[in-house]
């Protein structure tokens, strides 16, 4: 026979007011079952465990508050109660995340007459912390496998884009030139996904500058218009005044497209995206682990749509690497790189959104303090119509392919070009002799490398021109290049590229 105060008499006895004020105050949710797991009593935390949507009741059967599919689970618990063995369960709770998660504990009670006692967990932000980790883990698994390629990879490509380029210069036929610059497109194609790649794993180059955020949106607006046709309105918000943020202009470009493209395909029928700016203070960490918001002053870009919305469960895969919603038509690395281009700038990005009421991204860029930076006027070069240098340009490549594109087409420029295979044959070189007008190596290199041969000639030669070439991008080299006066040229380069950064090193202006 129970009391009101929803305890069982101990054989007979009074119950143990200790007991049942150590139940009731206690944190974690708990519920005394009988055999057949039917509710004896619940304490506070389970009531609020549960919400108002099911009640939990005296005589209830506990089963109704889990989800139909996980019923079974708790009555596999009741069978073997004494393996005491945790197990997750969803709440049937209709107003719950699609993601929620219960872990339940059942075990006899000593003493009790076959009654059973239940403690319930949430573990719904356990659960997301832990497969936000593992998202981290996938991501750095993405950035070895892609910065493993990349170095390899991009020398195949530059092989191949400057080789196409090296034939088209040779009088081919024009029906040749056409397919030779369809290789050159599937090449730059292949360049572009190594450097999505990169981006998804943090290890792209960026080229950052100082500038207004609200200019940057202004900027790409019309393009944005464009691209989400005549069926979506554009509304800008920019709070003024406006903030400062240091980006690459080129790649927060890319993160508004790729957020349009997003909301163009989630309005169909129409609808509306508003790109606003603000600003944030932050004091406190928001998130867990590597993804989280650090403390501090934020410049804020949000990019709204009016468009069909996701569940839960969609929303927290959408910054996975090729998880995608569109099937076959998706590659699942847009909102990858996305999150790989403002991670990298120092900046996070999260999304809110529900079925039927619209998608919200909300992206903390740092802002920076001070002043815009006057333009530095910028040398136009003719590679093709350069002065020859004084001395010759002493080029280290430990790829034999790409050592003899580069050596033609710095010597068809007017160049005298002095061609080593590894910094080892490079010194030798130099044994006898002066300073080369330029260095111009690549960085991996066997033995020695490149950027080790450049310190080392810097020391005999501190004005040498140095041209650093390398199939890894640049923040993965581990040094601040640019603070050292090296020019770096990310391969897959075309030659022109190659010759622009040699003549800039060099100082020479193009001809008029």
């Amino acid at each position: 026979m129970r009391e009101r105060a929803g305890l069982w008499r101990w054989r007979g006895a009074a119950p143990d007011v200790a007991f049942r004020r150590l139940f009731q105050a206690a944190p974690e949710a708990m519920a005394l079952l009988d055999q057949s797991g039917r509710v004896v009593a619940a304490n506070a935390a389970l009531h609020r465990l549960a919400g108002p949507g099911l009640p939990v009741r005296d005589g209830m059967a506990f089963a109704l508050l889990l989800a139909e599919a996980d019923r079974a689970t708790l009555a596999g618990l009741l069978a073997r109660p004494e393996r005491l063995v945790p197990v997750e369960v969803a709440p049937a709770d209709p107003a719950a995340p699609d993601d929620a998660c219960w872990q339940l504990m059942l075990g006899p009670v000593e003493g009790g007459d076959g009654t059973l006692l239940l403690r319930a967990a949430d573990v719904t932000a356990t659960r997301r912390a832990a497969a936000r980790l593992a998202g981290g883990s996938r991501l750095e698994t993405v950035g070895l496998l892609a910065g493993g390629i990349a170095h390899d990879f991009n020398n195949l490509l530059t092989a191949i884009i400057g080789g196409a380029e090296a034939a088209k210069g040779m009088g081919v036929p024009e029906a040749a030139v056409a397919e030779l610059e369809a290789m050159q497109d599937a090449a730059q194609r292949g360049a572009r996904l190594v450097r999505q790649l990169l981006a998804i794993a943090r290890q792209q180059t960026l080229l950052p500058k100082v500038m207004s955020l609200n200019s940057a949106v202004e900027g790409v607006a019309p393009l944005l218009r464009r691209l989400l046709g005549e069926g979506v309105v554009l509304e800008l918000a920019l709070e003024q005044p406006g903030r400062l943020v240091k980006v690459d202009p080129a790649q927060l470009d890319q993160v508004l497209l790729n957020l349009a493209v997003n909301a163009r395909d989630a309005m169909p029928g129409g609808g509306r995206l508003r790109v606003s700016t603000g600003h944030a203070v932050v004091l406190r960490p928001e998130g867990e682990g590597k993804a989280a918001l650090p403390p501090g002053r934020y410049a804020v870009l949000e990019v709204a749509d009016t468009g069909c919305g996701m569940p839960a469960a969609v929303a927290a895969r959408i910054f996975e690497p090729f998880f995608s919603t569109k099937g076959s038509a998706g590659t699942g690395l847009g909102l990858a790189t996305v999150q790989g281009i403002l991670a990298q700038s120092g900046g996070h990005i999260a999304v809110e959104s529900a079925p039927g009421q619209g998608t919200r991204f909300r992206i903390h860029l740092p802002r920076h303090e001070g002043e815009v930076p006057l333009a530095e006027p910028v040398m136009a070069v003719a590679p093709a119509r350069v002065a020859p240098a004084a001395g010759a340009l002493l080029l280290v490549e430990d790829e034999a392919p790409l050592r003899r594109l580069a050596e033609r087409a710095l010597g068809r420029a007017g160049y005298a070009v002095q061609a080593a295979e590894d910094a080892e044959a490079a010194l030798e070189l130099l044994e006898a002799g002066g300073p080369p007008a330029a260095l111009v190596s690549d960085i991996a290199m066997p033995g020695m490398d490149g950027l080790a041969l450049a310190r080392q000639l810097r020391g005999r030669w501190p004005d040498l021109p140095v041209v650093l070439l390398s199939g890894y991008a640049a923040a993965t080299i581990g040094c601040d290049l640019e603070s050292e006066g090296f020019t770096f040229v990310a391969k897959p380069y075309a030659p022109a590229e190659l010759l622009a950064a040699v003549g800039q090193v060099l100082g020479l202006v193009a001809v008029p």
